[in-house]
C-alpha cells in the first residue's frame, strides 16, 4: 500500500512539471514585453539633433509677400549649373524652388492658408575642391519694381558657421548677378570670396 501511494505520489509531481513550464514561460514572456515597452517609452538620447544631409547650404530669400520670381542658379567647379530644370548635377542640389506667391496656398481643415516666405534653398552635400558661383536671376516680375535678394552661405556638418552673408540688388525682370563666388578647400575651409560677375543664365 505504501508502495502504491509513493508511486501515486511520484506519478503526480511527475504531472506538475508542464504546468511549472508553461507559468515560468508566461512569465519570462511578460518580463520580456515589459523591457520592450520600457525601451519605447524611453526617449531618443539625439532627440535634439537634426540631421542635415549636406555640407554647405545656400538659401536665397526676398521679401515675404513678393509675387514676383527669383531664381538660383549654382556652378560647381567642374562647370555642373544647377537652376530650376536642371535641379541636381555633381553634388549641388536645388532642394528648394519658390515661385513668388505661385503655389504657396494650402489648405489646412478647410481653410486657406498662404505661406508669406519667399526662399530658395541650395544644398552642397559633398566637398568638391574648387570655385562654386552663385547667381540670382529676375525670372519673372508682377510688381515690377527692383528687389533686394539676401544670399546666406553656411556650413552645416559638423558646426553650422555662416561663411558669406550678403544682399544682392536686382533691378528688373532678366536681370541677373553674381551674388557670391567662393572656392573650397579639400577640407572644406572657404576662401576667396568676391563677386566677379559671371553669367550663368543662356541668353
Amino acid at each position: 500500500m505504501a508502495v502504491k501511494l509513493r508511486s501515486g505520489y511520484r506519478g503526480t509531481v511527475a504531472g506538475a512539471d508542464p504546468f511549472t513550464d508553461l507559468l515560468f514561460n508566461i512569465l519570462l514572456g511578460f518580463i520580456l514585453l515589459f523591457f520592450i515597452a520600457i525601451l519605447f517609452l524611453s526617449p531618443a538620447k539625439d532627440s535634439g539633433k537634426i540631421n542635415i544631409n549636406a555640407e554647405y547650404v545656400i538659401s536665397v530669400t526676398w521679401a515675404d509677400n513678393s509675387p514676383d520670381d527669383i531664381d538660383t542658379w549654382v556652378e560647381d567647379p567642374n562647370g555642373n549649373v544647377v537652376w530650376f530644370r536642371n535641379r541636381s548635377s555633381g553634388l549641388v542640389h536645388l532642394d528648394r524652388d519658390d515661385r513668388g506667391m505661385l503655389n504657396d496656398t494650402i489648405t489646412i481643415e478647410g481653410v486657406q492658408v498662404e505661406n508669406p516666405l519667399n526662399q530658395e534653398i541650395a544644398a552642397i552635400r559633398g566637398i568638391v575642391p574648387g570655385e562654386y558661383i552663385v547667381n540670382v536671376h529676375y525670372y519673372d516680375s508682377q510688381t515690377t519694381e527692383a528687389v533686394p535678394v539676401t544670399v546666406k552661405v553656411a556650413k552645416v556638418n559638423p558646426v553650422y558657421t555662416v561663411a558669406y552673408y550678403g544682399t544682392t540688388q536686382l533691378a528688373a525682370k532678366g536681370d541677373e548677378k553674381t551674388a557670391v563666388r567662393f572656392t573650397l578647400a579639400s577640407d572644406g575651409s572657404v576662401s576667396g570670396v568676391n563677386q566677379l560677375p559671371k553669367r550663368l543664365v543662356p541668353r
